[in-house]
């Protein structure tokens, strides 16, 4: 379980000085073992699909660096084979799930032609993904979309961390390994994080300000791992709202799209029952006025009620009736 980084909840604590500060978490899942064949029972093999099959997304680490002190698996660093060899086996096992489905529609519209189209558009899939594609890439018939109890694994959407040796971290863009990540990433629509394992392992050890003057040396911002984690939450369609007081500062998350008594309902399902309004007002204007009490006075604190779809960073007082 990993805090999702938010300044806009450290900005909060800072002007609240709460008892407690509770950021958004996302759960990410150590998946190791990966090798040719997994889709036929090799290494993990099925233990592995199986791990990911109960993910909502994969983020896949390639390697991008050479070091003879650091062995990889296939003898040398080719981060575009080993994007391949991951892919492969997510098709091959999508394939053996496509089959079945194919042959259930089959059967099923003996007794009601409706099935037929089901098979007509598996079988088409099928035929994409026997050229080695992933179903991310098909656009014949939104799979998700139609047949959402289909859960193929080339379908999920994808992140590649790049992980990089410190000279790479400083300027990815001159490290040719990373650069190919890059143009397959783009080719696939997905998203490429620089990373560095080395030095998040030193990060990892340091406080708030060391952190901060770390980073600073690097020339960067925020560190890989941060990044990473920011864009797995945008990437599954999570947002955060935020409540405040002197008890507690907390994010809570949210898919993008939720109204708000279903976003109250995540604080507790009496908040979503007896759900009256939410007293809303952005980050940015109680930043821009630095209080609650000026905020309100300047009347940007909002009444809204069961139809108000929470927007990412809303800070929000839920009323409601026990």
């Amino acid at each position: 379980m990993v805090a999702v980084p938010d300044h806009r909840l450290d900005r909060l604590s800072e002007m609240y000085h709460p008892k407690k500060t509770t950021p958004a978490v996302i759960e990410f899942v150590d998946i190791a073992g990966l090798v040719k064949g997994a889709s036929k029972g090799e290494g993990l093999g099925n233990k592995f699909l199986g791990n990911i099959r109960m993910t909502d997304a994969i983020v896949h680490v390639v390697r991008c660096f050479d070091d003879d002190n650091v062995i990889h698996v296939e003898g040398s660093t080719d981060p575009i084979r080993d994007i391949d060899t991951i892919d492969l086996e997510l098709v091959m096992a999508d394939l053996e799930m496509v089959e079945r489905r194919i042959d259930k529609a089959k059967k099923a519209a003996k007794g009601d032609k409706k099935f037929l189209q089901e098979a007509a558009d598996f079988e088409g899939l099928r035929d994409w993904l026997n050229d080695g594609k992933s179903a991310r890439s098909y656009e014949e018939v939104d799979i998700a979309a139609e047949y959402p109890d289909c859960e193929l694994l080339s379908l999920k959407p994808v992140i590649y961390a790049a992980n990089l040796d410190e000279d790479g971290f400083s300027d990815p863009e001159g490290v040719s390994y990373y650069c190919q990540v890059e143009q397959r990433a783009k080719e696939q629509g997905a998203q490429v994080i620089p990373v560095c394992a080395k030095l998040e392992a030193e990060i990892a050890e340091l406080d708030g300000e060391e952190k901060k003057m770390f980073l600073d040396d690097l020339g960067v911002a925020e560190s890989g791992l941060d990044r990473l984690v920011k864009a797995s939450y945008t990437l599954l369609g999570l947002i955060s709202y935020l409540t405040s007081g002197e008890d507690e500062c907390r994010a809570w998350t949210i898919k993008k799209g939720t109204k708000a008594p279903q976003a109250a309902g995540k604080i507790h399902s009496d908040f979503e029952r007896g759900f009256i309004r939410a007293e809303v007002v952005s980050y940015e204007d109680l930043m821009a006025c630095g209080t609650m009490a000026a905020a309100r006075e300047k009347g940007l604190i909002r009444s809204e009620g069961k139809e108000y779809i929470v927007q990412d960073g809303d800070i929000i007082l839920f009323r409601f009736n026990v």
